[in-house]
């Protein structure tokens, strides 16, 4: 069983995914490794001068893991959780790089992809941008402290359209009224939420505000 949690940035995927680890039996957990990108810090400083050589950066570094971590877990029988699909990265992809870089870009993650499994299950955690907007405030990272609205937006944008189009499995929660860190009631609908659309019990049938 292989479960992978997505969502713009701050919405909250590695707190769920560590959160989620031990509720699972015989699981592991893959978290992403963003922090070592060279790139990072200039790229939010300005974008358009460190796009392509942090997209880059990032497939590669994306690749090795998993191409290295996914299948290793998986064929010693265990589940594994993850923070972040291989298919992320080009949705970052659409919005940072442009004409033949982002031609070559996707030629490298076609190339790429076509090695990496695909999860079970997608769970991808919604929110408004106010909402995410408060997130990245909260946990505060130097980097991220002039990330501007618009760019948010516009990944949100590009997160909607690919949940909507993709036939891939997945589980799409709405998670502005939610904080499973605080409230282990709101951990535990989405465990069961999980549990239902992978058809693994026991689960207990439960609703989510707005369903």
């Amino acid at each position: 069983m292989y479960i992978a949690i997505e969502g713009v940035i701050g919405v909250g995927k590695t707190t769920l995914a560590r959160l989620l680890q031990p509720r699972f039996e015989n699981s592991d957990l893959m978290l992403e490794v963003f922090e070592e990108n060279p790139f990072l810090s200039d790229f939010y400083s300005d974008r358009a001068r460190y796009a392509f050589q942090t997209q880059i950066f990032f497939l590669l570094s994306r690749y090795h893991q998993q191409n290295k971590t996914v299948p290793a877990i998986l064929n010693h029988g265990k589940s594994l959780l993850a923070d972040y699909t291989f298919a992320k990265d080009s949705l970052f992809a659409r919005i940072n790089l442009h004409g033949d870089e982002l031609t070559m870009y996707h030629r490298v993650h076609a190339a790429l992809a076509e090695k990496i499994p695909l999860p079970d299950l997608t769970v991808y955690l919604s929110a408004s941008i106010d909402t995410l907007m408060a997130r990245i405030a909260l946990r505060d990272r130097p980097y991220e402290r002039a990330m501007e609205r618009t760019y948010i937006s516009d990944l949100a944008s590009s997160y909607d359209d690919f949940f909507s189009k993709t036939s891939s499995p997945k589980l799409v929660i709405d998670s502005n009224s939610l904080d499973f860190v605080r409230y282990p009631e709101h951990l535990k609908l989405i465990e069961n939420k999980i549990r239902e659309a992978l058809g693994i019990s026991p689960y207990q049938p439960a609703l989510l505000e707005g369903d």
